[in-house]
């Protein structure tokens, strides 16, 4: 059974970082890409990175310059480090794993596409 788990999210200022953590069990990175999403009160869910399992990783274009995915299989935990973040970061993120998906060289799958999520983890960004 496919678990994944979100940690390392909290209160942070405008400026500051966070590492988001996505730890997974019951699937293996080297047969499923990851991809990390936020969603705000009120908003739908918006893809921010995702990376697949050849080492491709892609980036919406908000977060492109602030955030890097990255992943530790040894650990089979996918990270997304969060730097110089802002008031409107402030949302639930969640990571999500998708099954065969070799490449995302031409971009994430759709929200809809991904087999498994986790609970999310909150971020909020003071003023």
């Amino acid at each position: 059974q496919a678990q994944l788990e979100e940690t390392g999210g909290g209160l942070v200022p405008s400026g500051g970082s966070l590492r988001l953590s996505c730890a997974v069990s019951g699937i293996t990175l080297d047969m499923h890409a990851i991809g990390w999403f936020r969603q705000a009160p009120a908003k739908q869910r918006e893809t921010l990175s995702c990376i697949a399992t050849d080492g491709t990783t892609a980036y919406t274009d908000a977060v492109k310059d602030r955030f890097t995915i990255s992943t530790d299989g040894a650990k089979k935990t996918v990270y997304l480090q969060m730097n110089n973040l802002k008031p409107e970061d402030t949302a639930r993120y969640f990571c999500a794993a998708i099954r065969r998906l070799r490449t995302v060289r031409l971009g994430c799958p759709t929200v809809p596409s991904f087999d498994y999520w986790g609970q999310g983890t909150q971020v909020t960004v003071s003023t």
